[in-house]
Formats: C-alpha cells, structure tokens, sequence
C-alpha cells in the first residue's frame, strides 16, 4: 500500500529540479538513462539503489521497492546489529519499502544521464518506519504544521580535502595525507584556488542539480573549506545536506584526490555542521522577527533540551573531540548576539532573524539534528521557558553549564529523557541509544595506534 504523497506535476523550482513529466519527457529522448532511488540511513549517508530510469518511471514510481531493513540497523562498518526492535536475525532480516518522493526530483550535474529521487522508508503495509530519519524530521515538521508554522533552515558543512586519492589514503592507514593548503587559509581567496579544480567541479555540479551555492570559503584547518547552499524548507535543506556531502565524495573520487568530514581529523579545527533555522506562518511571514517572546522561548528552549539531545547533534565517539575550548566548537550552553564563543548564536534583523545553532559536526544526520532543533525550540514554546541573559563576553570561561563530552554521557542523557520521548516516541529513542551504545562497545573493543604508541615498552 502506497503512502500519500505528491503526484510531483507541480512545476519543477529551479535548473536542476525535474517534474514526473519532465524525467518522463528526459528519459524518452536518451537524456536521462539512470535514477538513484535514495535515502537517509542513521549516519545520514545516502544509500539505495540505481534503477534503469525506464523501470524507476514504470514500476518504481508508483509501487516503490524494496530494500532489506538491516539498512537502519548497522553500524558504520554496515555490519548488522542486534537489539533493534525493526529489525534482528530473529525477524528473518526481510524488506521495507522504499517509496519514491516525486517532489525531491533532480538530475545529478556531475554524473552524465543520472538522476536522484528521495525515498521516504515505510513497512510493506504502508506504515512509516519510525527510526527512518526523513521521518522523525517530518514527523517534527507536521508538528509545526499543526500550528500553520514551517521551518526554513540551512546547514554550513566543512571538509577537509587531502592531495591523496581515497585508495591511497586507505593504504596509508590515513596517516601522512597531503592537504590541499599547508596552512590556514581561513577566508583567503588564494587559499580556495590552490584546491581548484575541485571546489570549482563541486559547485558547479550542485549548481547543474538544483542546489543552489552561496558562497565557497577556506577554513583554519590544513586543507579546509566549507560551502554554503541557500537558505531553504528544512526537508529540502536535509536532502540537500545529504547530496552535498554525496557530490563531494563522488567528485573528489572523479578528481583523483579525498575529502572527509570526521567532526575531529587531527589536533587543528574540526569540521563543524553550523545549523540556521528560522520559523515562518503559512504565508512565508518571520515568526521570529514578528513574535519575539516566542523566538526567546524557541532559544530558551535549545538551552533546556541541550544535554538531552546532543546525541543527536554528535552520534559518533570522534564527534566529541571537537568540544575543546577556544576551537570555535562550543562547550558551554549558552546564547549570545553574535557571539561564536556560544552554543547559540542569534543572527540578523526583521525577515533575516535566525538562531545558529553551533553544536554539531560535519558527521552529523541532518534530519536528526533539524528534527533535533526544532523539538526543543517548541518544548521551549509549549513550556513557556524564560531565557536567560544573553552571553557578552567568552561563553568559554563564564561557568556556563557544559555539553556532555562523552558520548556515553550524551547516550545516558537521551535515553533518560522525557522531553526526547515526547517528541519522538520511545521507539525512535530507544532505536538511537542501542545505535550509540553499539558505537562505544565497537570503539572500547579497538586498540588504538596512540595505546600502542604510548604504552609497547614504557607501561
């Protein structure tokens, strides 16, 4: 049984974007030969299938496909875990269903003939698999919707990029990489062009898909830039995030050299996920420039909820190595008017209000984080919730409360959370907590090259 959904015949916004019709006319004149039928697994990488795009248009389309549920339930390694309620060897490892989402409809620029649709993951009966994380972010948005309110949001994503190709970085260990830059080359314009051809490729593969760049800029770390996209619907901004970091791997792969987005790759800065969200009415009017109580408690309310859900802001053992002090990660949960010293930076006038959100990496999921975002911000509504004087000076130093700096304090923090089960249902916590626990159990089993380093002949 088929979910609702859009029949996708509104017209396409954008070069880039493609109507039902249009892929239809596309692939009829040999233009369009392959569609990605994709979705969000837990670490927010894009996976699926390449279906001929006669059989997506015939089939697909309308009866979605298959998929084995082990998908929401593996590791990093995609080893299959048990303790899921969705899925187990128990279960017999059998299918959801991956039913297409005609409105995510686009080309890829920087893959000849090949197009992308999101899926949205249901059981065979048409039930929405909870733990699916375009889910929990659409789930978030009815919420919204319930009050005539839609998210706009957008994701500022860093990188790291290394001369070596990605099999060379493998036999190395990762170890002895060449960065493109060899120092910090944080907003220098010779700095962007010594990783030329590549940035210049990416940008203009987004741009020939629909996605819209803003601005590409160096950052501190060797070899470290970011690239934003415009400002967008929060779906639309999480399926972006996710084609985005989808195009830089598949484009550094095409250019002979790497790129990671590890929250924490060595000593120097590391590669953030700055989050802006803004609420808007159903005719696109600024809640937050019209309604300031409510945008107070909508900060108030990240404030509160910000130890119980960083675990949806850092998933992973290295996402933690960030929140070292002075690194531009934050570590203390406060606000402050444009103040990066701050967990939430508040950011620009009247339309143009917004919160930045500061806490996650580049490895985050960005459903869950905006998911994540937007929960708080109406448990800080819902509860009217007072906040608190505005940070002026170094949120570092000022004895703020801190964020968890472990992820088994982060884990202990969701799992305990009334808040979080409120907002999303003891499934999907329960789902995320056995998902970090399998990360910790994996990391605390693993030798490490500093153990060995530190301990062969002195301990």
């Amino acid at each position: 049984m088929s979910p609702d959904r859009s029949d996708g015949h509104a017209s396409a916004s954008g070069h880039g974007r493609l109507t039902v019709e249009e892929l239809r006319q596309r692939v009829a004149t040999g233009d369009i030969h392959t569609v990605i039928l994709g979705f969000p697994d837990m670490q927010g990488r894009l996976q699926g299938k390449r279906c001929s795009a006669a059989y997506f248009l015939d089939d697909v389309l309308d009866h979605g496909s298959g998929a084995c549920n082990y998908l929401l339930s593996v590791n990093v390694e995609m080893e299959p875990q048990s303790g899921f309620a969705i899925s187990s060897w128990g279960q017999g490892l059998g299918d959801f269903m991956l039913f297409p989402d005609p409105t995510s409809l686009r080309v890829l620029g920087w893959l000849s003939g090949v197009a992308v649709c999101f899926a949205d993951v249901h059981w065979p009966d048409g039930r929405p698999v909870a733990p699916s994380p375009r889910q929990i972010l659409r789930r978030q948005l009815e919420r919204l919707a319930e009050r005539g309110w839609i998210a706009n949001a957008a994701t500022e994503l860093e990188f790291i990029v290394h001369r070596d190709s990605f099999a060379e970085a493998w036999d190395k260990g990762y170890n002895d990489l060449q960065p493109v830059s060899r120092y910090n080359i944080d907003y220098s314009l010779f700095g962007v062009t010594q990783a030329d051809p590549l940035i210049e490729r990416i940008c203009r593969g987004l741009e020939s898909s629909g996605i819209v760049v803003e601005t590409a800029k160096g950052e501190a770390n060797l070899g470290q830039h970011e690239i934003n996209l415009r400002y967008d619907e929060a779906l639309d901004t999480a399926d972006k995030h996710v084609l985005f970091k989808h195009a830089v791997r598949e484009i550094a792969l095409q250019s002979g050299v790497s790129a990671t987005f590890m929250a924490k790759l060595n000593a120097r800065e590391g590669n953030s996920c700055h989050v802006h969200i803004s609420l808007a009415d159903a005719r696109g009017d600024s809640l937050f420039a019209g309604q300031r109580d409510l945008f107070d408690q909508f900060i108030a309310g990240q404030l509160a909820c910000m130890r119980e859900l960083t675990l949806m802001f850092a998933p992973n053992i290295n996402s933690y190595k960030r929140f070292t002090d002075r690194s531009f990660a934050p570590t203390a949960i406060a606000w402050g008017y444009d103040n990066r010293t701050c967990a939430v930076r508040v950011l620009g006038e009247r339309a143009a209000t917004r919160l930045e959100n500061r806490l996650g990496g580049a490895d985050v999921n960005p459903y869950l984080v905006l998911a994540a975002i937007i929960a708080a911000g109406l448990h800080g509504i819902d509860n009217r919730l007072a906040l608190p004087p505005a940070e002026e000076s170094d949120a570092y130093i000022a004895g703020h409360e801190r964020v968890p700096l472990t992820l088994a304090d982060a884990t202990e923090s969701f799992t305990a959370s009334t808040m979080a089960r409120a907002a999303f249902g003891d499934l999907v916590v329960d789902h995320y907590t056995r998902a970090a626990q399998i990360e910790i159990a994996d990391f605390n089993a693993f030798v490490t090259d500093w153990e060995k380093k530190r301990g062969y002949e002195r301990l």
